[in-house]
């Protein structure tokens, strides 16, 4: 028997590139117990990534901003807060750095993300007047309630699974994932992950992104 699965997208599942890397697909398909996608990205890319994989729709989003279990969904927080520091930070002269289509942030309902070659310090200090975090998961800043983590949405959908989190297994590489790691009974970061996950983890691979997820699938099964 395999414990039931949590895992990120961003650094975990991707090459380095970015791109997802397709040996992937066969491990998470045949896991035979339930799979959490948990990514910091806005809410339709996790859900399309289930569809297209043909596996459960069970997933959480925007760092635990929102959470899927089949039909059931819900949503952790409130992006007004988020919007309003944005609103500040453009009003001070500063772009979010997507460009005018902004699609990083278009499908988003929990927080605002803001491009890591866009300045951070005065967004941190806007986020804190409102009792937000601006939190550097590597790949965007994410304005956010410092409530919400992925570790807070995923006990939501244990509970909603029927199973007790601290009997997942995670693997991820980011300090999102971090919280996440204190919930579940067996963490592990992949060889490319930051300081907070590699610290957070019960074990660090070698290997890095979809090496390192399937260096930890294969000690998860051990």
């Amino acid at each position: 028997m395999v414990p039931p699965l949590a895992v990120d997208i961003d650094g975990t599942l991707t090459d380095g590139s970015g791109a997802l890397d397709p040996r992937v697909f066969a491990p998470l398909r045949s896991w035979e117990a339930p799979v959490v996608v948990a990514t910091g990205k806005a809410f339709p890319y996790p859900v399309a990534l289930t569809h297209f994989l043909a596996v459960e729709r069970v997933v959480v989003a925007e760092n635990g901003g929102v959470s899927l279990v089949g039909d059931d969904l819900a949503i952790h927080g409130d992006r007004a807060g988020a919007q309003a520091v944005v609103e500040e930070y453009e009003a001070r002269g500063y772009d979010l750095g997507w460009g005018e289509l902004d699609l990083t942030n278009r499908w988003r309902e929990t927080e605002v993300a803001v491009s890591r070659d866009r300045p951070v310090e005065v967004l941190r200090e806007i986020a804190a007047t409102q009792g937000l975090e601006v939190v550097d998961t590597g790949y965007a800043y994410h304005v956010k309630d410092p409530t919400i983590s992925k570790g807070r949405a995923l006990r939501s959908v244990a509970e909603r699974l029927g199973l007790d989190v601290a009997d997942f297994a995670a693997v991820g590489d980011s300090i999102n994932d971090a919280h996440m790691f204190e919930e579940v009974g067996e963490a592990h970061a992949v060889g490319n992950a930051d300081e907070h996950a590699r610290e957070a983890a019960d074990r660090v691979h070698d290997e890095t992104y979809a090496d390192g997820f399937l260096a930890a699938l294969d000690a998860i099964r051990r």
